[in-house]
């Protein structure tokens, strides 16, 4: 076997969250190719996998049962797919944030307003990412994968992907399918997209505005209302902006007029961060975690927590907003195990 095979390795690091966990076994998959290995090498141990990209959606145990994988697959390669379109195969291990960074640098566009977004490219389809008016699904051609069920490599097309808000196959399907790479279909003229409210104040009056620009004014208001993994662990958004019915909305604007909502498919969506605010909770401290004091959608490790402190934590801002507006709210961050 050509595994490189670690154990009881310190995860720490390995999450945004910088949640106290350690792996029996771990293994660097730098090639597809060793993908079978590892499938194999679990199913000996009759154990399964965990396939880590950068952990910046995950809540980790203490300790991990379960083989983990972290897929270091690097590699961009660009064709022309017409006139008007570039077509680009990444590897699951690349960095997004970078990725986004050179499609700019390259004079392709679409992914500018999903600047800063931590994790890696193998991740984006599984979360279908999104920020500011925009979700990855608009932009993936191609999603390639290994098969643990069928035992082989495949690819899904983004209509097999089944793409939702913060949903995907991939989501419904956990340890099913390890993405190898991910194809893009970017613009090669660039139209900004403005949708996003803040977005469209910054430019507010100016005629011309860069793809460059637009990437500069998302990395500024990330970072203004978000904080920086590497200086104070956190996961993002912790809570999806939850989905209520026409009814259910019309009942909390009559008692909360200014509350955000934004349309949906089957009603409205509320802005979770609102909500999680006016419960009071935003500042909160709670032993090593609290509700980041800049933007209440955020939970932070201040240092030395444990998955059971965030748990602790996420129940209690579940159960405030529940008390208070009658909404429950859907972690986002994937428990494991």
């Amino acid at each position: 076997m050509s595994l490189d095979i670690r154990h009881n390795v310190d995860l720490t690091s390995s999450n945004t969250l910088g949640l106290q966990s350690k792996a029996r076994h771990f293994i660097e998959v730098r090639s597809a190719d060793t993908i079978p290995e590892v499938v194999a090498y679990a199913k000996s141990l009759d154990l399964p996998t965990l396939w880590l990209g950068g952990g910046s959606n995950l809540v980790l145990s203490n300790e991990i049962p379960a083989v983990v994988a972290k897929l270091l697959i690097a590699g961009v390669d660009q064709r022309e797919l017409d006139l008007h379109h570039s077509l680009i195969k990444v590897g699951a291990g690349e960095n997004w944030h970078d990725f986004v960074r050179w499609s700019i640098q390259q004079g392709l566009f679409g992914l500018e307003n999903l600047a800063l977004i931590p994790g890696t490219v193998g991740a984006a389809p599984v979360q279908n990412i999104g920020a500011y008016g925009v979700e990855v699904a608009r932009s993936i051609e191609t999603v390639y994968v290994y098969d643990t069920q069928l035992g082989c490599f495949s690819h899904l097309s983004a209509s097999d992907c089944e793409f939702g808000y913060r949903d995907s196959v991939f989501k419904r399907q956990p340890g099913r399918y390890v993405i190898t790479h991910v194809s893009f279909r970017l613009d090669r003229a660039f139209s900004p997209n403005l949708s996003y409210a803040p977005l469209a104040d910054v430019f507010a009056g100016i005629e011309s505005v860069s793809a460059f620009d637009l990437f500069t004014a998302v990395c500024d208001i990330r970072n203004a209302k978000l904080p920086n993994p590497k200086e104070l662990a956190n996961a993002g958004s912790f809570f999806k902006n939850p989905l209520v019915s026409e009814p259910k909305y019309q009942q909390l604007s009559v008692i909360y007029p200014d509350i955000p909502a934004y349309p949906a498919p089957t009603g409205r969506k509320l802005a979770a961060g609102w909500l999680i605010e006016q419960a009071g909770l935003k500042g909160l401290v709670q032993g090593p975690v609290g509700v980041h004091r800049n933007q209440a959608l955020v939970l932070v490790n201040y240092g030395g927590a444990s998955r059971t402190d965030i748990e602790a934590l996420a129940q209690l801002v579940k159960g405030e907003v529940m008390q208070r507006f009658g909404v429950e709210l859907e972690q986002e961050p994937i428990p494991y195990p």
